[in-house]
């Protein structure tokens, strides 16, 4: 019989190195730290935290930091059986600077491709993603061949089953133009019931940029939950049925805003598995990627329930 997750995720996975120096030029710093990285992986690792069973669909480099990404997943209780080397490419790494509060940028080393985008239809486990209580996808995914080919085979063949969220996930230097992106997204999002991004993302997959105009777009193209994410104005969430929630973020002092996405990605998971209401469930995920903010690192980053449960207790 086929293991039932409660997540299975599929997209992007690398290597992490982020400066240990804050407020420095990343042509200064001279310590970094190494992490898993990736939003697929992230996610996963968020909800293992939570106290899900998780696992992740992707490709890495055949190489040392292949062997680390395995390791790592490993160690934060997620399922690697679908992580797979590929031998033409490297394992992709990131590295980031850290200006707290607000800026972060990101340099992905991802040419010439990125091994998670060679994912292939046809090397699917189709009965195990049809039997995710929850499946996960990224727009990175819909960036590239044959990935693209494989994120909306697995959509398909999951038929909706369950909760599929779509994770826009909008990386520009991954695409070529805007209007390429936005019909790749309408395709995927036919086949989820909910969708999830900031205001940038939204407005590439729907082309409007208002929180509640964004929603309803979702809406129509065929999703259950739109929920928009409004970085300091908090999150706006809205369900088919007219319930609405719109929580305000919880205030903590931002050390890295890398990941704080990822890690309300997974406590959304959490809290869709749960049967929580939704403000409950908006309440919590922001709870989940405030602390991430107020750390350092990404996936090591991700909380407890017990932290989360604690941050909301205070406040």
């Amino acid at each position: 019989m086929t293991e039932s997750f409660d997540l299975i995720t599929m997209g992007r996975i690398g290597v992490d190195i982020y400066p240990l120096q804050t407020g420095v030029p990343l042509s200064r710093v001279e310590t970094f730290g190494k992490f898993l990285g990736g939003s697929a992986a992230n996610v996963a690792v968020a909800a293992a935290r939570l106290g899900r069973s998780a696992a992740v669909i992707t490709r890495t480099g055949d190489d040392p930091f292949g062997t680390y990404l395995h390791q790592a997943l490993r160690e934060f209780g997620v399922d690697d059986r679908w992580v797979t080397p590929v031998g033409e490419y490297p394992t992709p790494v990131t590295f980031c600077e850290i200006f707290p509060p607000d800026d972060f940028p990101l340099y992905f080393y991802r040419r010439p491709k990125a091994p998670d985008l060679e994912i292939r239809p046809e090397e699917l486990d189709l009965d195990a993603v049809r039997a995710a209580r929850v499946f996960w996808v990224t727009g990175t995914g819909l960036s590239e061949e044959p990935s693209r080919a494989a994120t909306l085979a697995a959509l398909e063949g999951r038929a909706r089953a369950g909760i599929t969220v779509f994770d826009l996930d909008w990386r520009p230097m991954f695409w070529k133009d805007t209007a390429q992106a936005r019909a790749h997204y309408a395709e995927a999002l036919r086949h989820t019931t909910v969708a999830v991004g900031n205001l940038d993302e939204c407005e590439v997959a729907t082309g409007v940029r208002e929180p509640h105009a964004c929603a309803r777009a979702l809406l129509d193209a065929g999703v259950e939950l739109a929920v928009v994410k409004q970085g300091p104005e908090g999150v706006l969430a809205v369900h088919r049925d007219g319930t609405v929630a719109q929580v305000p973020p919880v205030p903590v002092e931002v050390v890295n805003g890398l990941g704080a996405g990822d890690a309300f990605g997974g406590s959304l998971c959490h809290g869709l598995l749960a049967g929580w209401d939704l403000e409950k469930t908006m309440r919590h995920a922001n709870a989940a990627g405030a602390l991430v903010a107020s750390r350092l690192a990404c996936s090591s980053a991700m909380p407890t329930e017990s932290e989360v449960e604690d941050l909301l207790e205070r406040g």
